[in-house]
């Protein structure tokens, strides 16, 4: 196995200009959106040995209510991770891995334009993650593969939901 980095961008927020951008707060949808990422990672039987998520409240939102569907000791693995609020890069992706182990999985919850990014630097493809959709990259020293890519509709599918909304 290799080591795994999973990129979960938060779920439909309140518009721009609503409140302070770190305030933002998620929709009803972004809601459902986030619970949705989080049954559909637990029925596809993903762990993780971290989960990150930045300090903005729609990531930390989206983080919390994802793990509603996950195991405590899931859970416990959760923690803010202050550069994710902006900024990211690939060197704060790999010392996030670093302590995870050679086969470690590392999901993060961020923003855009961070997450598609950093998979466009590791993989060397463009992308346009969707608010509340979910990537997977297998890493291979500094570079890596896409393994996964998820829309919201996808993930709600996954775990089982009315597509409708998502």
């Amino acid at each position: 196995m290799a080591r795994q980095l999973w990129l979960l961008r938060h779920a439909e927020a309140e518009p721009h200009g609503s409140r302070e951008d770190s305030a933002r707060r998620l929709t009803e949808r972004g809601e459902e959106q986030a619970r949705a990422a989080g049954v559909a990672i637990a029925r596809m039987g993903v762990s993780f040995d971290a989960v990150l998520y930045s300090p903005k409240v729609r990531a930390a939102q989206t983080a919390e209510l994802a793990a509603e569907a996950w195991d405590d000791d899931q859970r416990e693995r959760m923690a803010e991770h202050a550069p994710l609020a902006g900024g990211f890069e690939v060197a704060l992706a790999l010392d996030a891995l670093a302590g995870a182990g050679a086969d470690g999985r590392v999901l993060l919850v961020g923003h855009e334009p961070d997450l598609s990014q950093l998979i466009a630097s590791l993989t060397g493809g463009r992308l346009d993650l969707k608010k509340g959709g979910l990537a997977g990259l297998r890493l291979d020293g500094s570079s890596a593969e896409l393994a996964v890519l998820m829309r919201p509709r996808e993930l709600a599918l996954v775990a089982g939901l009315p597509v409708g909304r998502h």
